[in-house]
């Protein structure tokens, strides 16, 4: 039986999946108000999206029309259904054989740094949406930032993070804009086993190439020669100097990212800072990943958004300019 606070979503499912056996069962919940479901269906699993009552209808068929593409190109779960009175799409399930197992293990990280450089140049090499110019990350940091309360207290070393990149200018980039996924952390890969697919669409748009690169690289706390493996894979030929740009958008992409959780940890509830609190005080990326795995910290928590959201912010602060 459906759960009587799902049932209502099983009328944006095609006809065949409706039934009384079918099981929706709540996955994730996005910043705009997007929920993610599990489907159990005639023996079969699939993935169900219903955006938010806040999207904008032209950003929803904007994103629909990014992620058909993509799912055409095989970087993204192919689509079984659309319905877009309810903003519904039901999307196959594709059971993930852990990119970050086959990145974590010595003997397949070259592998897996491969094989996500060529993903995301593939991504890159999708045609770019008409009539849309270039995002800049920085624009949404700023209102990010400017719509937290001031009474929400954050430790000083963030406020200085995040001013010090507002003001950056950044340095100058010769690539041409391209189709950028815009969130490229470990939480939007599955790996099937051969090919890596994308999730979670909604922020896809142009941007510079190096923005996506960059973003992957914090989350996976990579060091400068895989950095450089990255940059070679996704180039199909050697990089042997980090451009300037690239570590720009990493100190970006982590306080960007960084100020997201921070955000999300108020909107749980988090009462913000409660004291003095240096860059040196919050976890390190690497400390928040241990404390994660052994479930001392989780990211469904308030506490735990907080934690990380300091933690990407510190990321930022060990990248060199």
């Amino acid at each position: 039986m459906l759960p009587e606070d799902t049932s209502s979503l099983a009328a944006g499912l095609p006809a065949h999946l409706r039934d009384p056996a079918t099981t929706i069962t709540r996955v994730a919940a996005g910043l705009s108000g997007a929920g993610v479901y599990r489907v159990d269906a005639a023996g079969q699993t699939f993935v169900l999206k219903v955006g938010g009552e806040s999207e904008l209808l032209t950003n929803w068929h904007r994103t629909l029309r990014i992620q058909q593409l993509a799912a055409d190109a095989g970087l993204a779960p192919r689509i079984i259904h659309v319905d877009a009175a309810r903003r519904a799409i039901v999307s196959a399930f594709v059971t993930d054989r852990s990119f970050l197992g086959l990145y974590a293990n010595p003997a397949t990280r070259d592998t897996a740094v491969d094989l996500l450089g060529n993903t995301v140049r593939r991504v890159h090499e999708l045609p770019l949406p008409q009539d849309e110019g270039a995002q800049d990350a920085r624009d949404f940091l700023s209102r990010i930032w400017s719509g937290l309360p001031e009474s929400f207290s954050m430790p000083a070393f963030v406020g200085h993070a995040v001013r010090g990149m507002l003001a950056e200018r950044p340095p100058a980039s010769n690539r041409p804009t391209v189709l950028s996924h815009n969130d490229v952390n470990p939480t939007n890969l599955v790996y099937d086993g051969e090919h890596l697919l994308f999730f979670d669409w909604d922020t896809a748009g142009p941007n510079d190439p190096f923005y996506d690169l960059a973003t992957a690289s914090v989350f996976l706390r990579m060091d400068e020669t895989t950095c450089l493996r990255l940059l070679s894979a996704h180039d199909g030929e050697p990089v042997g100097l980090l451009p300037g740009r690239f570590n720009h958008d990493r100190r970006l992409a982590a306080v960007l990212c960084g100020t997201v959780f921070l955000h999300l940890a108020r909107i749980a509830g988090y009462p913000g800072a409660t004291g003095p609190e240096s860059d040196d005080s919050p976890l390190s990326l690497g400390e928040f990943y241990q404390q994660m795995r052994t479930g001392a910290v989780s990211l469904r928590a308030a506490e735990g958004q907080w934690a990380f959201g300091l933690a990407l912010v510190k990321e930022s602060l060990s990248v060199s300019p």
